[in-house]
């Protein structure tokens, strides 16, 4: 009886365990892919791409996940529109070239119960290298008005832009790192 008890109790916590991971949708109203570079060591432009869609599998307990963000290119905002087709031209994003680019972390590096950085690799212009978003907030909450719960945070690098093929400005002095930040909800399927 003893054996059966043990062997249930075993096979009871190997399914919790398997239940804890979930698959989240990326919450389009919440969640927003922004880059800054300065401006002649002056200002700081900023931007954001509009559209995007993804997914997001988390396991709290094993204390693993998988997130994958896709963003259009052409839905880059600036709020200034000669700037935003700038930003489309072959010379920068290539827009027509290579229309969406995509962040896939697949290792999340926890604090505690927190995650505090997702490592994955980032495609732009068809060049796909590796990211490291650290977390600056992270937080899973029960959303009173979705009854479900939602998971998200605020995570951002600095990427060296050179890498995706990205050099224009550089001789007049524009600097080659952009700060990538990406504001994420995602809420449990």
């Amino acid at each position: 009886m003893k054996q059966f008890l043990l062997t249930f109790a075993l096979a009871a916590s190997a399914g919790l365990c398997q239940a804890a991971a979930a698959t989240y949708a990326i919450d389009p109203s919440h969640t927003f892919v922004t880059y800054e570079i300065t401006h002649f060591g002056t200002s700081t432009n900023r931007g954001r791409f509009d559209k995007k869609e993804g997914s997001v599998q988390f396991d709290r307990a094993a204390k693993t996940g998988r997130v994958e963000i896709s963003f259009e290119i052409a839905s880059a905002s600036t709020g200034f529109a000669p700037m935003d087709k700038h930003l489309l031209a072959e010379d920068l994003l290539a827009a027509e070239k290579f229309p969406t680019a995509q962040f896939v972390g697949d290792k999340f590096v926890f604090d505690g119960d927190k995650v505090s950085e997702v490592q994955g690799q980032l495609t732009l212009r068809g060049k796909t290298n590796p990211v490291t978003l650290k977390a600056n907030h992270f937080n899973c909450y029960d959303n009173p008005m979705l009854k479900r719960e939602v998971c998200g945070g605020d995570f951002e690098a600095t990427i060296d832009r050179t890498q995706w093929g990205v050099d224009y400005g550089l001789a007049w002095g524009f600097p080659k790192n952009v700060k990538l930040i990406i504001q994420v909800e995602a809420v449990k399927q």
